[in-house]
C-alpha cells in the first residue's frame, strides 16, 4: 500500500477535526469508544519509529489537542493511547496513526491493565 492507495494519505476535508503543519486529526470510522480519534502523519510513513523527530513532536501536539477537544465534546473519565506498529503487533493500515481512545468509568467490567490488554492474558497482574 502507498499514497496513492492509502486510506489516510489525502483525506476529504470533513474527515478533519484538527490538524498542524505535519498531522491531522479524525475520528476512527470503526471506533473503540465514543469519540476515538486517530492522529495522523499528513506524509505516508509507515510505523511510528519511521517518522521523523518533527513528526513525532507534532504527533504528540495534536494528541494533547485532541485531548482538550475530547474533554469539551465527550468528558470521557479517562484515555487509553497507543500505536500499533507491525502486523505482530495488529496494525492493519501500514500508515503511522496514533489512537487516542475515551474511556468511560463502566465502559468494561475491569479496566485494571489498560493497554496491557492487547495480550489479554496479561492484562492482570
Amino acid at each position: 500500500m502507498g499514497p496513492l492507495t492509502c486510506p489516510f494519505c489525502n483525506p476529504p476535508k470533513e474527515e478533519i477535526v484538527l490538524a498542524n503543519d505535519l498531522c491531522y486529526a479524525r475520528y476512527d470510522k470503526y471506533p473503540a469508544s465514543p469519540g476515538h480519534l486517530l492522529v495522523i502523519p499528513s506524509r505516508h510513513v509507515v510505523g511510528f519509529f519511521d517518522a521523523t523527530d518533527e513528526e513525532h513532536a507534532a504527533l504528540l501536539a495534536l494528541i494533547r489537542e485532541a485531548k482538550d477537544l475530547l474533554d469539551g465534546r465527550f468528558r470521557p473519565d479517562g484515555y487509553n493511547v497507543g500505536v500499533n506498529v507491525g502486523e505482530a503487533a495488529g496494525q492493519t493500515v501500514m500508515h503511522l496513526h496514533v489512537h487516542v481512545i475515551p474511556r468511560y468509568a463502566g465502559d468494561v467490567e475491569d479496566p485494571r491493565g489498560g493497554v496491557r490488554g492487547a495480550i489479554p492474558e496479561r492484562r492482570g497482574y
